[in-house]
């Protein structure tokens, strides 16, 4: 019954190993737990449908609810792993009034102060295994630790790049250029660069599946409200006289395209053409109602 209990602990901690890997060391495959906690967020997030700013808070808010979700199960995984041996196999410090708490809660404060490598010394494993395996609950700890700041670091660069080509898009969107303007040598290098950045945030997409669920802000630097302006330059480009342009504007109707079919199988579920699926995406994100809310913030009172 006790090695039971404890393979149940260890079942929990190779649960959540599995899904640090799943999400940071292997990215084109889906996290588990973590992507069903930012899906469930993202979700409850568009049933209240709090202010925008708020709503922005949902992606780190998520980052953050997942890191404690690894620890807290890692924490509980390791404590369960004590708990059947609980005080027999382990020597408590003289004069430690641990030896008189309850099993259950030495087991959770020992499993805390190994994880967090304190190793304050009042509970110690005496038996061989418990000897070896306490060590490991250190370096879980030093992983999750480490885990979690690549995690942060990877992101938001993914972040950064989306909302770089979104703000390029919104100064070519005011810049309005047309397909005379368009048919020439630097239209096309334009129109290229374009492409690569798509294929770039599809990339992103892919590997960091968890970057869908942050808000971009305003709507220059949301490229859920920008992808559609995208689609439109990559229609001018097609309509081009030069082949070189005409060639652009195709490569970045492509990569638009694979960027839609990634969108719509990993988060819409449209089943649609890319313009529809570029139309999902800005109403998952809010823009129109971010917009209109600012709007009325910036609206002096009367």
């Amino acid at each position: 019954m006790k090695w039971s209990v404890s393979l149940l602990g260890a079942g929990l901690v190779l649960a959540v190993l599995r899904d640090l890997f799943h999400t940071l060391w292997h990215p084109t495959r889906h996290g588990g737990l973590s992507r069903l906690v930012m899906t469930a967020l993202w979700r409850l997030s568009r049933r209240v449908r709090p202010p925008w700013r708020v709503a922005g808070l949902v992606g780190p808010l998520a980052m953050v609810t997942v890191v404690v979700m690894w620890a807290a199960t890692v924490v509980l995984g390791w404590a369960i792993i004590y708990w059947p041996h609980m005080p027999g196999a382990f020597r408590f410090a003289p004069g430690s009034e641990a030896a008189q708490a309850p099993s259950a809660l030495d087991s959770v404060y020992l499993s805390l102060v190994t994880v967090a490598t304190l190793g304050l010394g009042d509970i110690a494993p005496a038996e061989g295994w418990l000897r070896l395996v306490s060590p490991l609950e250190a370096l879980v700890g030093f992983a999750l630790l480490t885990a979690a700041v690549s995690w942060v670091l990877e992101i938001y660069p993914a972040l950064s790049r989306r909302r770089a080509l979104a703000v390029r898009l919104a100064l070519l969107r005011e810049a309005d250029p047309t397909p005379g303007q368009l048919d020439n040598t630097a239209g096309a290098l334009l129109l290229d660069g374009l492409a690569g950045e798509v294929v770039r945030v599809r990339v992103d997409f892919t590997q960091y599946a968890e970057a869908y669920y942050f808000h971009d802000g305003e709507d220059r630097a949301s490229f859920a409200a920008m992808a559609g302006f995208a689609g439109a330059l990559a229609e001018r480009g097609q309509g081009a006289r030069r082949p070189e342009v005409r060639l652009a504007g195709e490569l970045l109707t492509a990569a638009l395209r694979d960027l839609a079919a990634v969108l719509d199988q990993r988060f819409l579920h449209t089943g649609g053409a890319p313009a529809e699926v570029f139309a999902a995406y800005a109403a998952d994100h809010d823009r129109g109602r971010a917009a209109r809310e600012q709007t009325a913030s910036d609206r002096p009172d009367l």
